[in-house]
């Protein structure tokens, strides 16, 4: 093949080519026009996801770890030295108040006692046989057989034996207080804990025989920062303060009531130390026990609640996105007024919007949307009405 069917053969190639070329042309110019003007070179709808805000009273809380103690606890010693006669109560057993726990031996004591009464029972005698004589003297003397001067002394007499008298029943009295200590009783009610002594064990003012523990009602006590002091007198203030103790995940939560706040802020630590009283019957709550305390002390009525998720924060400040007219998105500033949980409330809506959860990274105020649960772009969104924040 010579060299001039070789140049008629490429030129024929080259004309195939453009001339396909052209016809390509032709075809996306059509197809750009059928789809309509900003198609292709315009950003697609954004898929998102959306939620309606929840309209609810919301408790604004305060939480601390805290430590369960007793409003009381006793620990029983003898008030003389002597031995155990009888063990009347069991370890772990829970104890009336007044009930008799330990009897020790008392027959020292009861023979002082009855020695102090007979004392009494004598001088009382004595105190008798004083006056009738001081009464004859008197009826004497009337009659000027005795003198006035012996029945002055007789009169001192009887006033001194009178002094003795009562002094001696006062003894008596001591005696017998001294033997009620071998009788002990509970002082309250409540658990009985370890018991380290036994019949026949001598004991003495510093021997620990048990303690008592009052478990109903009891106190948690825990620490909060000194900026709530503000929060937690106003609400103290207005009424009751209700407190909230978490023992376990499983375990409901114990309801009780704010019973105290310290006088004084720690300036080391920056806290303040409160308490919480429960009532304890069940005995949920033990002495020493820790727990995750919650303290209500404010209530938002009728807040705005959205997902924590739905608010950005930029430099421009703290907004959401929802649907606008035309399924678009708008951008609405809000302020966060309590987060708890994976939830806040907000100022900022009025409730009725439909708010952008997911997908919201990729929006710009006027964007198109498209809800993910249809496929396709998003239902346009009523215009918000006069007086509704835009």
């Amino acid at each position: 093949m010579n060299k001039k069917n070789v140049g008629v053969i490429a030129g024929i190639a080259a004309l195939v080519v453009a001339g396909g070329w052209y016809l390509n042309q032709g075809n996306d110019a059509k197809a750009g026009a059928e789809q309509g003007p900003g198609a292709g070179g315009g950003q697609p709808p954004v898929t998102v996801n959306v939620v309606a805000p929840e309209r609810r009273d919301v408790g604004v809380e305060l939480f601390a770890n805290g430590t369960v103690s007793p409003v009381r606890t006793v620990n029983l010693h003898p008030q003389t030295v002597t031995t155990i006669r009888k063990v009347h109560i069991r370890e772990g057993e829970f104890v009336k108040e007044g009930q008799l726990m330990f009897s020790l031996d008392d027959r020292a004591d009861l023979a002082n006692v009855a020695r102090a009464e007979a004392q009494v029972a004598r001088d009382t005698a004595t105190l008798s046989d004083l006056e009738r004589q001081y009464k004859r003297s008197q009826e004497l003397v009337s009659q000027n057989f005795l003198a006035q001067s012996a029945l002055d002394s007789l009169l001192s007499q009887v006033e001194a034996q009178r002094a003795l008298v009562q002094s001696n029943q006062a003894a008596a009295r001591a005696t017998q207080v001294s033997a009620s200590y071998t009788s002990i009783r509970a002082p309250m009610s409540g658990r009985v804990g370890a018991i380290d002594v036994h019949p026949g064990s001598l004991v003495q003012m510093t021997t620990s025989l048990t303690t008592i523990t009052q478990l109903d009602p009891i106190n948690v006590s825990f620490t909060l920062p000194e900026s709530t002091l503000g929060s937690l007198l106003a609400a103290q203030k207005a009424g009751e303060v209700e407190v909230r103790a978490n023992v376990g995940a499983e375990a409901p939560p114990v309801v009780g009531r704010l019973s105290f706040i310290d006088n004084a802020v720690d300036a080391q630590a920056g806290t303040i130390r409160v308490k919480g009283e429960f009532s304890n019957g069940a005995t949920l709550l033990w002495p020493g026990q820790y727990v995750t305390a919650r303290v209500v002390v404010q209530t938002l009525r009728n807040a705005v609640v959205i997902p924590q998720t739905a608010i950005i924060t930029a430099t421009n400040g703290t907004f959401v996105y929802v649907l606008g007219e035309g399924a678009t998105a708008r951008q609405v500033p809000v302020q966060r007024v309590y987060a708890f949980g994976d939830r806040a409330a907000v100022t900022g809506l009025q409730g009725s919007e439909q708010v952008i959860t997911e997908g919201k990274q990729n929006l710009r105020p006027g964007g198109k949307v498209r809800l993910a649960a249809q496929g396709k772009p998003a239902a346009p969104a009523a215009a918000p009405k006069q007086g509704e924040q835009a």
